[in-house]
């Protein structure tokens, strides 16, 4: 899941300059293939049903596999809009279907060990991207590796289908939340602030994972493939963090490191803010992954046991969606300002978000004492 979502970043500052763009179109591409994961999300929970959680996520790897053989091929902004839909309808519906699979079936280790496999393939994505770039002068080359691999993990996820255990789950998780709407889910104590904290959340990593690449090429005095590599360090720090937290003891509370970790990402956004070597901002970068390493699956796995193990696959889909709403419009905004500003406006956007995750964070922890 993790390989695909830092390549744009990661190869943006080259697309724009081999292509002559405005800085702002990479959060046009960032936001449609956004916008087309939030439609996947919200209805993932039928084909989930209908399917199982194994087969959806395997049709997801293979949309996405098409999606970056066409990045990897088109030479036009236009047809990498239009590559960008089966992009995101592949992030969504796997996002839903693993989240909600692994929240209903295992602890919140696992669900930690997952996430820190997602911060594997975001960090590798980024440097097999840098080191393409470094090595060909040409982004394409790096879309052709992780398409490759794509391809790969396909075969391998329509392979395993008969070890899932989509049919094992208590009478409980059988309940349908049929008769119960979008409307109807938003008036279930707690979910209004959840949404936030996750719309907050993914317009923080989002947009830190889109921009880190240019912010350090622009801001800070890296060669292109060097932010590109640097740029990971982002994803580094997640990774780390969560592979820690599957380590932890399963008496681990959730909620204590949520709370542990938005203090961690502010310290690090802080050290990002001082005007001092390129190793800060780098620390500082890594720091804020660190930080925010525990926080998204933390809160995901919180929520079968705050709203419901029968409500689970729809408010999931539609934290989710929430999600994806924030990585669609604050990377695009971001782009917007930096074209009027400049690229130095990136760790205020981030400790903008970060403060929202908290508070939100904090106002869930007080309703689910």
């Amino acid at each position: 899941m993790g390989l695909p979502d830092s390549l744009l970043g990661a190869a943006w500052p080259s697309i724009e300059e081999n292509m002559g763009m405005a800085f702002s179109l990479g959060g046009v591409l960032s936001m449609t293939i956004s916008l087309s994961t939030i439609f996947s999300s919200l209805f993932s929970h039928k084909l989930i049903k209908d399917l199982g959680s194994g087969r959806v996520c395997a049709i997801s790897v293979a949309l996405t596999a098409i999606a970056l053989t066409g990045f990897s091929t088109v030479k036009s902004f236009w047809l990498l809009l239009l590559f960008a839909i089966p992009y995101g309808l592949g992030a969504g519906a796997i996002d839903v279907a693993v989240n909600d699979y692994v929240a209903l079936n295992y602890s919140s280790r696992h669900m930690k060990m997952l996430h820190c496999f997602w911060g594997v393939g975001a960090a590798l994505g980024a440097y097999i991207m840098g080191n393409a770039i470094k090595e060909t002068q040409d982004y394409h080359a790096g879309y052709s590796i992780v398409a490759v691999i794509q391809v790969i993990l396909t075969v391998i996820l329509f392979s395993s289908l008969s070890i899932w255990r989509d049919g094992e789950k208590n009478i409980d998780d059988e309940k349908s939340t049929v008769g119960k709407g979008i409307k109807d889910t938003l008036f279930i104590k707690g979910v209004k602030p959840s949404l936030i904290a996750f719309f907050g959340y993914s317009a923080f990593e989002s947009t830190a994972g889109m921009w880190a690449c240019s912010y350090f090429a622009k801001e800070r005095g890296f060669d292109i493939y060097e932010a590109a590599i640097w740029a990971s360090a982002f994803y580094v720090g997640i990774t780390v963090g969560r592979f820690i937290g599957g380590l932890l003891p399963k008496k681990a509370v959730d909620k204590h490191m949520i709370r542990a970790g938005g203090i961690v990402m502010i310290i690090g956004i802080t050290m990002m803010l001082i005007p001092l070597g390129k190793q800060y901002s780098i620390l500082g970068l890594f720091m804020a992954g660190l930080g925010a390493s525990p926080i998204y699956p933390s809160m995901i796995h919180r929520s079968p046991v705050c709203f419901g193990r029968e409500n689970s696959t729809r408010i999931v889909g539609m934290q989710m969606a929430s999600a994806y709403a924030g990585s669609s419009v604050v990377p695009l905004l971001f782009g917007i300002c930096a074209d009027v500003f400049a690229a130095w406006l990136y760790p205020y956007f981030l400790l903008l978000f970060a403060t929202v995750v908290v508070i939100m964070t904090e106002r869930i922890n007080s309703i689910f004492k």
